[in-house]
C-alpha cells in the first residue's frame, strides 16, 4: 500500500476499527479478528470491479489508517499499533482528529464469550473483558457506542494463551465465513444504519 497524506473528509463519516496486536507473531491469532475485517475491507475495495473509490493509506493517531468513499460516505478504516491492551489512545485520538459522533464509530473485535463464529452488533455495552474495548472506554469515558463482535470461543486453559493462539483447520473456515458476514454487516451500517444490520445479522 502507498503511504499518502490524508484529505479532510466531506460530509457524512463513519469509523470503523478494527482491533488487534501489530506485527507478524500475531497476525493469525484469535485476538486478530478486528485487524482482518480491516484487511478484508481494504482488498474488497482494491478488486478492479470495485465501485468504491481505491483507497489511501497513511499512518496517523498511532494507528494504521485507510481513507475511502463507500455508499456517499467518507469512511475512515483504522487499525491501532498500539497493541491491543492501549488500543484507546488510538481511538480516542482518531475520535478527536476527525470529530466523528460516537454514534458514528464502530469497533470490530474478538469476543470469548461468543462461539466461534457468531456474530453480534450492539448500540452500546460493557467490555465483557475485552482489555481493548477496557481501553477504549475508559478513554471516552462511555460505554455508549456501537460495535461489532466476532465470536472466538470459551478460552481452553491460560485466556491469554488462548487469545494468542490461531484457529484449528476448521475453525479457520467458520472464522472466514464470519469475515465475510462482517463485511456485509458493516456495509449496511454504512449504507444504511446499525439498527438495520441489527436486525438482519444478529439472528
Amino acid at each position: 500500500m502507498a503511504k499518502t497524506t490524508l484529505t479532510e473528509p466531506q460530509g457524512k463519516l463513519k469509523l470503523i476499527v478494527g482491533l488487534g496486536n501489530p506485527g507478524a507473531r500475531y497476525e493469525d491469532t484469535k485476538h486478530n479478528v478486528g485487524f482482518r475485517v480491516i484487511d478484508a475491507l481494504y482488498e474488497e475495495f482494491c478488486q478492479p470491479d470495485s465501485a468504491v473509490l481505491r483507497p489511501t493509506h497513511t499512518s496517523v493517531c498511532n494507528a494504521l489508517v485507510i481513507q475511502t468513499t463507500w455508499h456517499e460516505t467518507s469512511i475512515i478504516l483504522a487499525k491501532p499499533m498500539t497493541y491491543m491492551n492501549n488500543s484507546g489512545a488510538a481511538v480516542a485520538a482518531l475520535v478527536k482528529r476527525f470529530e466523528v459522533p460516537l454514534s458514528d464509530l464502530c469497533i470490530v473485535y474478538d469476543d470469548v464469550h461468543l462461539d466461534v463464529g457468531v456474530l453480534r452488533i450492539r448500540q452500546k455495552g460493557s467490555d465483557g473483558g475485552q482489555k481493548g474495548m477496557k481501553s477504549i472506554i475508559q478513554r471516552l469515558a462511555t460505554t455508549a457506542f456501537p460495535r461489532l463482535r466476532i465470536g472466538i470461543g470459551e478460552p481452553v486453559g491460560d485466556l491469554v494463551d488462548y487469545v494468542l493462539s490461531e484457529f484449528s483447520e476448521d475453525e479457520e473456515i467458520e472464522i472466514q465465513q464470519t469475515i465475510n458476514r462482517a463485511l456485509d454487516a458493516i456495509e449496511t451500517i454504512v449504507s444504511d444504519n446499525i439498527l438495520t444490520a441489527m436486525n438482519k445479522f444478529n439472528n
